[in-house]
């Protein structure tokens, strides 16, 4: 088990949103698919807003805010978003995101472990490598950090706790 604890960017102006909340992580074996919980607050209330794309950096640094977590985790030199911490869009509903994905390609063991990484949120939706660009094959041209936070290894209570929420499909 692992989390996230999300906090802005230091570097984002005040009136962007303030996004905190936590990514939580489950894989049972070092050859099993990684889960994830998405659960996020701090997003406009309208629901009429476009994607936010989430995506695993390099570097768990974060001195200089968001801007200091690197690129994207790109560990086998493939383009976006085929890298193993691109998660895609989020659509966030009255301010939240409670998701819950499985069969996620990250790994928590290993050479390849995303411990002590980061997860950036993006101010825009990611383009998932169809933008025609440099820029949208690295990063889906997904635009200013808003929100980060270093991974690191936690007990089951918390992802017992936000998994219901994450999986009631009322809620989303």
């Amino acid at each position: 088990y692992a989390t996230c604890e999300m906090r802005p960017s230091s570097k984002i102006d005040t009136d962007k949103p303030q996004v905190t909340g936590q990514v939580l992580f489950r894989q049972y074996y070092s050859y099993g698919r990684l889960e994830a919980i998405f659960y996020l607050d701090g997003f406009p209330l309208d629901n009429n807003q476009s994607g936010r794309a989430i995506h695993i950096h390099e570097l768990g640094d974060l001195s200089n805010g968001c801007d200091s977590t690197g690129g994207h985790y790109n560990p086998f030199s493939v383009n976006h978003p085929r890298h193993p911490g691109d998660f895609g869009n989020f659509f966030p509903k009255e301010g939240k995101i409670r998701k819950y994905k499985p069969n996620l390609s990250a790994t928590m063991f290993g050479p390849y472990s995303i411990m002590g990484r980061s997860v950036v949120i993006h101010e825009q939706e990611d383009d998932m490598g169809k933008g025609n660009n440099k820029a949208s094959l690295e990063n889906g041209n997904a635009g200013k950090r808003l929100a980060c936070c270093v991974i690191g290894i936690c007990n089951k209570n918390l992802w017992e706790e936000k998994l219901p929420e994450a999986t009631d499909k009322k809620k989303r």
